[in-house]
């Protein structure tokens, strides 16, 4: 069915005042850069500290760089330059993965997180994975936050030349995804890798999307199997389907802005199994949405402060991406 977005309630004047108040202040907190750069995550991937107050370590070569991320003690890992890479390098435990200035990083590549924990990437440049190799792949690990990061590619070969930017899959669990582009692409973020996967994936696939920049990207925004999603205050242009739910997947989606995009959220395609979906304060700037069911997500189980969706272009612009820490 096609949704418009919910028609706000009348206020006294006092009661109005008030919420204007709350929202400059809380505007004037997210909307700059500098309030972006959280110290911590919000969202389901709460708690997770990477490698801490461990001495830093600056590498600048790919057989330096996959040495210092192996193994499951504590370190922190920073990156000089952008690195060349075929395939992906796995990362170990209690790790943070940081990129130096705005243009560090790797290309041609990326970085997999297979059966560790507590992990933390932030202002990396991730670009051009050529399949099978994605920008970054979770699988079967817990505790993650994925912060301030450029994902892209090209929208010039073959769909499947490259694979996702982002896909977490394989009951990986407690994730959170801020302030990170998503550009030029045609698979986003794949939550959840099969529709025959769910003795693995029910009670996992937890995750939150906040404040990301989704830009000349065509589909999977997330896509997501079997798992409980939350996303809001994401900035989304130019797709083809954004968020799919599927295989009975909870999401709420909240607060987000859509331009030049078909279809903002669908519950029904691709799969069996429809998904579901709860929307509200979304700017759909005239998307479709196809939910055939609503569901029961509609609370998160953690704090957090959604920005209304008319400051989220504004912040989205201005923080999301590396470069902005």
């Amino acid at each position: 069915m096609r949704t418009l977005p919910p028609r706000l309630p009348r206020r006294s004047a006092p009661a109005a005042a008030a919420a204007v108040a709350l929202t400059t202040a809380a505007l004037l907190a997210l909307s700059q850069p500098a309030g972006a750069a959280d110290a911590s995550p919000v969202g389901f991937g709460a708690g997770t500290t990477g490698g801490g107050s461990a001495t830093a370590v600056t590498v600048s070569s790919l057989d330096a760089f996959k040495a210092a991320v192996s193994g499951s003690t504590a370190k922190v890992v920073k990156v000089k330059g952008l690195i060349s890479l075929s395939g992906q390098v796995d990362v170990g435990s209690n790790t943070t993965v940081l990129g130096v200035g705005p243009s560090s990083g790797f290309t041609g590549g990326g970085l997999r997180l297979k059966k560790v924990t507590n992990v933390v990437i932030r202002n990396l440049n991730i670009s051009k994975p050529v399949a099978p190799a994605d920008g970054i792949t979770v699988q079967a690990s817990t505790k993650v936050w994925i912060d301030h990061n450029s994902f892209s590619s090209d929208r010039g070969h073959d769909k499947d030349y490259y694979d996702g930017l982002l896909d977490i899959t394989h009951a990986s669990d407690f994730v959170s995804v801020s302030w990170n582009t998503f550009k030029d692409h045609f698979k986003g973020s794949l939550v959840g890798h099969s529709d025959n996967n769910a003795d693995e994936d029910t009670g996992h696939l937890r995750v939150t999307y906040h404040h990301n920049w989704f830009n000349n990207v065509n589909s999977r925004i997330p896509s997501l199997r079997f798992g409980t999603g939350h996303f809001y205050d994401n900035y989304v242009v130019g797709a083809e389907t954004a968020v799919h739910s599927r295989m009975g997947a909870q999401m709420l989606v909240e607060n987000n802005v859509f331009r030049s995009t078909k279809v903002a959220v669908t519950t029904t395609r691709d799969s069996d199994v429809d998904g579901y979906a709860n929307l509200r304060g979304n700017d759909l700037g005239g998307a479709a949405t196809e939910v055939s069911q609503v569901g029961t997500f509609a609370t998160a189980p953690y704090g957090y402060t959604a920005e209304p969706a008319s400051s989220v272009v504004a912040s989205v612009t201005s923080g999301a991406g590396a470069g902005k820490l």
